[in-house]
């Protein structure tokens, strides 16, 4: 109620680390993006930068979906990958990981924004 009475009109949950109900989300449903980094479902919980180094990972990246009841299973808008290296400590990856965090939300945010996302089920596509 909150937040239509003060007209929002979408939500970002960027580093929003709370369930919701599904009948909030569903009401939400289109208008509500989250990002997160692209280690699900391979690295879950707590420190996935560390359990990635400690796997040997390549790549580091994140995801920017719409929000659905399952966690982190929204269909997704925009990714971002950077390459690391084996002299990548734990602390590079997470930098290089929130750096394309910020990419990917930024451009699902003016994809959506622009009317350029169409959902079909839990995929998307993606007008350039």
């Amino acid at each position: 109620e909150t937040l239509c009475e003060a007209g929002i009109e979408l939500v970002a949950l960027a580093g929003f680390m709370r369930l919701m109900t599904a009948d909030f989300v569903n009401s939400w449903r289109g208008r509500m993006i989250n990002i997160h980094h692209s280690f699900l479902p391979s690295f879950v919980g707590a420190r996935p930068y560390e359990q990635a180094h400690a796997r040997g990972v390549k790549l580091v990246g994140a995801t920017c979906h719409y929000v659905t009841p399952e966690l982190d299973q929204g269909p997704i808008i925009d990714q971002e990958v950077v390459r690391i290296s084996h002299r990548d400590a734990p602390s590079d990856l997470r930098l290089k990981g929130r750096i394309c965090e910020r990419e990917a939300l930024a451009r699902g945010l003016r994809l959506h924004l622009e009317d350029r996302v169409f959902v079909h089920g839990n995929r998307t596509v993606v007008f350039d």
